[in-house]
């Protein structure tokens, strides 16, 4: 698939530019200078023809944090189809994007300059000012006004890849095949295979971003000693034991006082990201004591109801011993008591691989469907070693469970009195579910209902 590198200074408006193409507003936009500091990609489609478009982050040396998105962003150009420069016309041409324009030039790949900032017609001739660039091919656009892009999807065209056609079918094969997908709706259902879709969630500085690059074999995402590095979330894809991952970074989280500027906009993407999201890696820091953030953050897992398995990472580092370390993770996230602990270096890569079979493990369990005889026969034995308790004297009886949805695996019990059923032996009924269906890792949502009702009516 032919890939385009939107490269340039920061505040030019390559992130724009990006969520412009990609007809979404996927990474965050902002005036302040260096927003967008790991990459990000998206397959798009111009008129029809499928490629992928990546947004890098500015080239800026004014520190070592954005030295490091520099230099990231220079990589994924040399290994891009297609360059697309970027500058701002509303400034004056910079000998510093020359000689960066030069370099990606040498590289002999098709490469455009791309004037942004272009208004209105009156503007157009500062665009042609930076004809002293010597680019073969000057685009002037404003992203924000949708002028020029036309011309721009028209350029990119020309080297990328004409669209499949369409099977001419006769009207018998039409029918035969319509007859066939009908038949065969619910089979090729079954047979799908899921993305799994797994968010990378931590306070700030707890090694997400190097936990990604450990899991996804590269340097996907910047990783920095300086807080709240990731803003925008790095989606990297792979495939494992033929199953597909797609793994997301969220953004750092730190105490509410404490966020701020277009960390705001971090805080809302990253809940954006649990939303489509089946598991959670919640990485904590086992070189320093957790926090009450930690809690919080943990806290978010449950209210998205996701799969979750808990990363103990820096654990070369830990300040305390695997015992201890294990029951302090149990005391304060009993909310997460189902989800497994792995110990890890990410830097090192230390027992990384081992994250990767644990999330197919969890994943399973977490789309499991356990058939209505076996959850009714389980359910028998179980009322019958531990009655459920009364209700100020009167009988409380379940009389069959049946499951209703999965990911997460959701049961709803038909009862004579569910409201009188105590959260308690919910609990306990959730964790002999757990013991009989290796239901590890996944939340297991019960939902008590008068018989006759439906399960939406009930939720």
């Amino acid at each position: 698939m032919i890939t385009i590198a939107l490269v340039g200074k920061p505040n030019v408006g390559k992130s724009s530019l990006f969520n412009r193409l990609a007809r979404e507003r996927i990474a965050i936009t902002s005036d302040v200078s260096g927003t967008t500091r790991d990459v990000q990609s998206r397959i798009i489609d111009i008129d029809n023809r499928e490629c992928k478009i990546i947004d890098t982050g500015g080239l800026d040396e004014s520190n070592l944090l954005f030295e490091q998105v520099k230099s990231k962003s220079l990589q994924s150009a040399q290994k891009a189809d297609i360059i697309l420069y970027l500058v701002d016309g509303k400034m004056y041409p910079d000998e510093e994007d020359k000689k960066l324009f030069h370099s990606l030039a040498k590289l002999k790949k098709p490469i455009a300059l791309v004037v942004n900032k272009i208004d209105n017609d009156k503007e157009t001739e500062r665009a042609w000012e930076f004809g002293s660039f010597g680019a073969e091919v000057l685009l002037p656009i404003s992203v924000s006004h949708n002028r020029g892009t036309v011309a721009l999807k028209q350029w990119l065209l020309q080297y990328l890849p004409e669209p499949k056609k369409e099977l001419d079918l006769k009207e018998d094969e039409d029918d035969f095949l319509e007859d066939f997908i009908q038949e065969s709706e619910e089979e090729i259902k079954e047979q799908e295979d899921p993305t799994i879709n797994v968010g990378i969630i931590g306070r700030v500085n707890v090694g997400k971003s190097s936990l990604l690059n450990a899991l996804v074999g590269e340097d996907r995402a910047v990783v920095s000693d300086i807080a709240g590095t990731t803003i925008d979330p790095v989606d990297e894809g792979m495939v494992y034991k033929q199953k597909s991952l797609q793994f997301v970074d969220t953004a750092g989280l730190r105490r509410r006082g404490k966020i701020e500027g277009i960390e705001r906009y971090a805080l809302n993407r990253t809940k954006s990201v649990l939303e489509r999201t089946d598991i959670a890696l919640l990485v904590l820091d086992a070189s320093e004591p957790f926090r009450e953030l930690d809690e919080r953050i943990a806290g978010m897992v449950e209210k998205f109801e996701l799969g979750c398995i808990i990363v103990l990472n820096k654990w070369d580092k830990a300040h305390k011993d695997f015992k201890n370390s294990i029951e302090e993770v149990r005391d304060r996230f009993k909310f997460l008591s189902y989800a497994p602990i792995i110990t890890v270096s990410a830097l090192s890569k230390k027992r990384v691989p081992k994250i990767l079979d644990k999330i197919l493990e969890v994943y399973e369990n977490y789309s499991r469907r356990i058939s209505t005889s076996k959850l009714n026969a389980l359910l028998k034995e179980t009322t019958i070693r531990h009655p459920i308790p009364s209700d100020r004297g009167k009988l409380v009886k379940i009389y069959f469970a049946t499951q209703f949805d999965t990911c997460p695996p959701r049961i709803a019990l038909a009862m004579n009195r569910p409201k009188a059923l105590h959260f308690s032996y919910k609990r306990y009924l959730i964790n002999q579910l757990r013991e009989a269906f290796s239901l590890e890792g996944t939340p297991v949502i019960l939902i008590p209902r008068k018989r006759g009702e439906s399960e939406e009516e009930e939720s």
